[in-house]
């Protein structure tokens, strides 16, 4: 059974097996954890990270709202990912907190740990991002996108957020404009761009593309966090 190849031998045991590569593998792991797949629930807009990150031991509600909501989290891989590089700051979540979340996290995602470092996952350039955002917004300026109707913030059921998906070199990507509270809250959802980003062979990432509103690159597009690299020239 899958479940136990996930168990003695992680993800590696999976991809050993004909036919499954490392993106099908991440796919199994993630049911087998929690019962659901996180890419899926995405693009039929059902996804809810609160409940996703409760069903982790430790974590209740009033912890799950602010990874959701504070820190911007929606999976457990992102989870995973904010806790082994450091920018995971959430008010009650200490030291000790996040040991016990990286090793559930771990355990849950089907992960074989040898005493190596958690590599930093690769990031496609900005220029890159940029392009993919770019096309996104004409795209879904010009109604040529499939609408999905999000759960959260979204009573009347309507199927109003475009996505995309798009190849570029090695890296796929889906691409869609935000739908967290703090986009509503403030009127931008439909200026943050939500860009998913997947190498062949390595895990998946996120990063936001927004409408830069202070200092010399107001009135420009840029991807967020990345700040200090080049970013596009043009207005959005």
């Amino acid at each position: 059974p899958l479940d136990e190849i996930l168990a003695k031998d992680g993800r590696d045991g999976l991809v050993a097996l004909p036919a499954i590569g490392t993106g099908i593998a991440g796919a199994i792991a993630e049911i087998i954890a929690t019962g659901r797949w996180s890419q899926l629930e995405r693009l039929r807009g059902e996804m809810d990270p609160e409940a996703l990150f409760r069903s982790i031991p430790g974590i209740g509600p009033r912890y799950a709202h602010r990874l959701a909501e504070d820190a911007q989290l929606e999976s457990l891989e992102d989870l995973e990912a904010a806790l082994h590089s450091g920018e995971l700051r959430i008010k009650g979540i200490g030291h000790r907190r996040k040991e016990m979340l990286a090793a559930t996290l771990a355990e849950r995602l089907g992960r074989v740990r040898l005493g190596t470092t958690h590599q930093p996952r690769p990031l496609p350039p900005v220029s890159m991002l940029l392009d993919v955002d770019r096309m996104y917004r004409e795209k879904a300026a010009a109604g040529a996108l499939r609408k999905i109707a999000p759960r959260r913030f979204n009573p009347k059921g309507e199927a109003w957020l475009p996505v995309l998906h798009a190849r570029h070199d090695n890296w796929h990507f889906t691409a869609f404009f935000s739908n967290t509270r703090l986009a509503h809250e403030l009127a931008k959802t439909h200026d943050w761009v939500v860009i998913y980003f997947q190498a062949e062979g390595q895990p998946e990432g996120r990063c936001t593309v927004v409408t830069e509103t202070h200092g010399p690159m107001a009135g420009k597009r840029v991807v967020r966090g990345r700040e200090d690299e080049k970013q596009l020239k043009e207005p959005a």
